[in-house]
């Protein structure tokens, strides 16, 4: 008995789930787990338009290149549009997860922000995907977490990533209410940064920012007041400089960013319908993504609301591990996934 190609390829392949996220990509294979955790960013020659890495290795090239060579964050800077650019990136991970196998035509599930549209789509099919499903990252983070979806009760999710928070309250297998915010973990490293800058005059790099935010940032006050040692350049002086700050400096710096986090999260109890609103005061509200990491973020929330405030289990892979539940249970994956 001959061998179709197509049976060829399947034992090539492997389903897999992509948390196409503005800071990091996760890629979940079935049966393995979590096999990429890299960057979001791709590095693009100005010069000739050549996309030249993704991922980590386009990450490794941010200071260490020529000025013709830039490095963008697709999700962020707009250029999620670009066919070549978005084709590049999950063809890229798709081979990672598969140790660059030749012939690989995986099944996948994409979990993307709701402002997202069918490009991702559209390059998966391109990069060789047998089939693609987008599905909401805040209906996948709340698969993630092991909230019950599929009842007849409401439940609510605030996944705070890297580019966006995406708020959403779900019941019976759908969204009854969502909203995407453009202010997550990117923004709260940028404040950091404007903060040093304004009042020290000092210049920090991105990955300063995000140790600083996670070794001393929070979004009420500690217990135990918390200092740290910090290096960067000093602008007027033009030289390295050493500084000492403490977490009730870094809690102003984040202010805003938390205000405007806990502005969405209220507009959207002030929107969930009432049948709903009294499951969410009993059940309260979960929290994902790096962002909800930060310190005492769900206490403040707590304060604010009144309401029951939780962390998932593992944050930030809530949404690619709902995602890679998705692969194995594709009547409730056809039910949630965009159309």
């Amino acid at each position: 008995m001959g061998v179709s190609l197509r049976s060829v390829f399947s034992m090539f392949s492997s389903d897999l789930a992509i948390d196409l996220g503005t800071a990091n990509t996760l890629v979940y294979a079935k049966n393995k787990g979590i096999v990429v955790n890299e960057p979001s960013i791709v590095a693009i020659n100005k010069m000739t338009g050549e996309i030249e890495a993704v991922g980590k290795e386009a990450k490794d090239m941010l200071g260490r290149t020529p000025g013709n060579i830039v490095a963008i964050r697709p999700l962020k800077d707009g250029v999620i549009a670009d066919f070549k650019v978005t084709e590049k990136m999950l063809n890229y991970f798709i081979r990672k997860a598969h140790n660059r196998k030749m012939f690989v035509h995986p099944r996948i599930v994409i979990g993307v922000p709701s402002e997202i549209t069918q490009v991702e789509k559209r390059a998966a099919m391109r990069a060789k995907a047998s089939e693609v499903f987008l599905v909401e990252q805040a209906m996948m983070a709340a698969i993630g977490a092991g909230l019950p979806i599929t009842e007849p009760s409401g439940s609510m999710i605030v996944d705070i990533g890297g580019g966006t928070t995406d708020i959403a309250v779900i019941s019976l297998s759908g969204i009854v209410y969502s909203r995407s915010v453009r202010v997550a973990g990117n923004e709260m490293d940028e404040s950091t940064t404007a903060y040093l800058k304004r009042k020290y005059n000092l210049l920090v790099g991105e990955r300063t920012a995000e140790i600083i935010k996670m070794e001393i940032g929070s979004a009420y006050p500690l217990e135990k007041p918390l200092t740290m040692e910090i290096k960067g350049r000093h602008l007027l002086e033009g030289v390295p400089k050493t500084i000492t700050i403490d977490d009730s400096e870094i809690r102003d710096a984040l202010s805003e960013c938390v205000a405007t986090i806990l502005n969405a999260i209220r507009v959207a109890l002030e929107r969930t319908p009432p049948e709903l609103s009294a499951d969410i005061s009993d059940r309260g509200i979960v929290l994902t993504g790096g962002g909800a990491l930060l310190k005492n973020l769900d206490k403040r929330i707590r304060e604010e609301t009144g309401l029951p405030v939780s962390i998932a289990e593992d944050p930030l892979a809530s949404v690619v591990i709902g995602t890679g539940k998705m692969l194995t249970d594709f009547n409730l994956l056809r039910r949630v996934a965009l159309e």
